[in-house]
């Protein structure tokens, strides 16, 4: 046992939470990001503009998703170059197996076939072709025989969310704006989570909601502390900023928290605001504006299927903006300054390091 271990140390596997559930579904996010993200603003801007040429380079970009997220997440996993090259084919596989699931396949089977790739990376004197076709063999094996079922599973996972949400709009959006929000500001990939998910419509909009309200709501309740320059690394970079505060006093959560129970619903039941474009953009609140932005996304040009492109009302548009900046910008410092008065909150709380 202890040679083995001696041994993973050696390959620089380590078998931990944190390697697995924060750096690499991270990483994976960062993948989706880099490809089906902005391939999808891209596409949608050659679509609306009527430029053809801008509406290949998007659509290139999104068909390298499962790829893009594979080599992330080796790079998370510290691949050797000839694992992390592999990856290309096995994320491939793994995506197209996975079907709506596909985000979930890949990181699952991209682990798997990273790890023991990495195992037998530099141990035989034809590593070049030893390397790559262990890892490649692997990867591809595993997405034949499991992406299918974790594809069916998450989107069937995803699917019972979506249909509660528009059975229970009022209940469903508090729940999943609470959570995918919590997510956000956790050092874990809420984009990544709604991405695996396929969280689109009713619920990805309450997922918006929750998500701008952490962001936004920290970036102006913490304005006192941290100035312009906090506002915008909050407000369009990421809530995860404030976490070293909330460990220190986790009373600084409760009004973004709060905060997301009321925009929530509010999305879901007042404004039916839906998020119809790439489900990444679901858990990605205000970063960089990708939330809007794929609800835009997706009145235009829907990535989802069986739905069509609408033309947005002023309704709309009114609504996508309370929901992701005027309420948690009013609401979350209302809600802190409670807090403030009975000192559960004190001067520096907020402050950003």
């Amino acid at each position: 046992m202890g040679k083995f271990k001696a041994f993973l140390k050696r390959k620089n596997i380590e078998i931990s939470a944190k390697r697995y559930f924060i750096d690499a579904l991270g990483a994976m996010a960062q993948g989706l990001f880099a490809s089906l993200l902005i391939g999808t603003i891209i596409k949608t801007i050659g679509v609306q503009t009527g430029i053809q040429y801008i509406t290949d380079i998007g659509a290139y970009a999104m068909a390298i998703a499962g790829p893009a997220m594979a080599v992330a997440i080796g790079y998370a996993l510290k691949a050797d170059p000839l694992v992390l090259f592999s990856l290309v084919a096995v994320g491939w596989a793994a995506n197209a197996e996975g079907g709506a699931g596909g985000p979930l396949a890949v990181l699952v089977i991209a682990i798997v076939a990273c790890e023991i790739g990495k195992m037998v990376s530099k141990e035989t004197k034809v590593d070049i072709l030893v390397t790559p076709a262990v890892t490649i063999l692997v990867g591809v094996a595993l997405a034949k025989l499991i992406a299918p079922p974790i594809g069916t599973a998450a989107q069937a996972f995803g699917n019972l969310i979506k249909a509660a949400t528009e059975l229970q709009p009022f209940l469903m959006g508090i729940v999943v704006s609470v959570l995918v929000g919590i997510a956000l500001t956790l050092p874990i990939s809420s984009a990544a989570i709604c991405a695996a998910l396929g969280l689109t419509g009713l619920a990805g909009g309450a997922a918006v909601a929750g998500c701008c309200a952490q962001m936004v709501g920290f970036a102006v309740m913490s304005f006192k502390e941290n100035k312009w320059g906090g506002l915008v690394s909050q407000g369009l970079g990421t809530s995860m900023l404030q976490m070293p505060n909330i460990i220190k006093n986790p009373r600084v959560w409760i009004a973004p928290t709060l905060t997301s129970a009321i925009t929530g619903p509010i999305a879901t039941c007042v404004f039916r605001l839906q998020m119809n474009g790439a489900a990444i953009n679901s858990g990605m609140g205000t970063c960089g504006m990708c939330g809007p932005i794929g609800v835009i996304t997706g009145w235009f040009t829907p990535s989802v299927e069986g739905v069509a492109a609408i033309v947005p009302t002023a309704i709309d548009w009114i609504g996508l903006v309370l929901v992701s900046v005027v309420l948690p910008a009013v609401i979350c410092p209302l809600i802190n300054l409670v807090l403030r008065k009975i000192k559960w909150v004190k001067e520096g709380d907020l402050k950003l390091g």
